[in-house]
C-alpha cells in the first residue's frame, strides 16, 4: 500500500499553511507589480512569460500538495522549483535591459532565493519521510 504524504505532515492542513507557498504567493504579487512597469511591447512576451513563470510557483505547490501520492507531491514541488529557476532567468534578462530597478531586482531575487531553498528543503523532507 503506498502511504499518502500527507500522513507525514498532518501538523499542515491546507497547503496555504505552508511557509514556501505563501512566500511564493508573496512573490507572485512582487512580479505583478514589478512587471506593470515593462515597456508595452514586452506585453506578451517577457512580460507575459516572467508572470507565467511566477504563477507556476505557488500553483504547482498547492496542486501536488492535494495529490494523493508522495511522488506526485515531489514531482510538483520539482516543477515549481525549475519554474524558479526559469523566473531568475527572466529577472536577470529585465535587470540587463534595464526594465527592472536594482532594489526591485534585489527584493524579487531575495524572495525568490528564499522560495527556492525551502522548496529544496521541502523535497528533501518529503523523500525521506516515511
Amino acid at each position: 500500500m503506498v502511504r499518502s504524504y500527507k500522513q507525514s505532515l498532518q501538523d499542515i492542513k491546507s497547503y496555504k499553511n505552508l511557509i514556501v507557498w505563501q512566500k511564493a504567493f508573496e512573490l507572485s504579487l512582487l512580479i505583478y507589480k514589478i512587471t506593470k512597469g515593462f515597456p508595452k511591447e514586452e506585453l506578451y512576451a517577457l512580460t507575459s512569460q516572467v508572470r507565467r513563470a511566477v504563477i507556476s510557483i505557488p500553483s504547482n505547490i498547492a496542486e501536488g500538495y492535494c495529490r494523493q501520492r508522495k511522488l506526485e507531491y515531489i514531482q510538483f514541488l520539482q516543477i515549481a522549483f525549475a519554474s524558479g529557476a526559469e523566473l531568475e532567468t527572466q529577472l536577470l534578462i529585465a535587470k540587463n535591459l534595464n526594465y527592472i530597478s536594482a532594489v526591485d531586482f534585489n527584493k524579487a531575487n531575495s524572495l525568490l532565493e528564499e522560495v527556492m531553498k525551502m522548496l529544496n528543503s521541502l523535497i528533501s523532507k518529503i523523500k525521506t519521510s516515511a
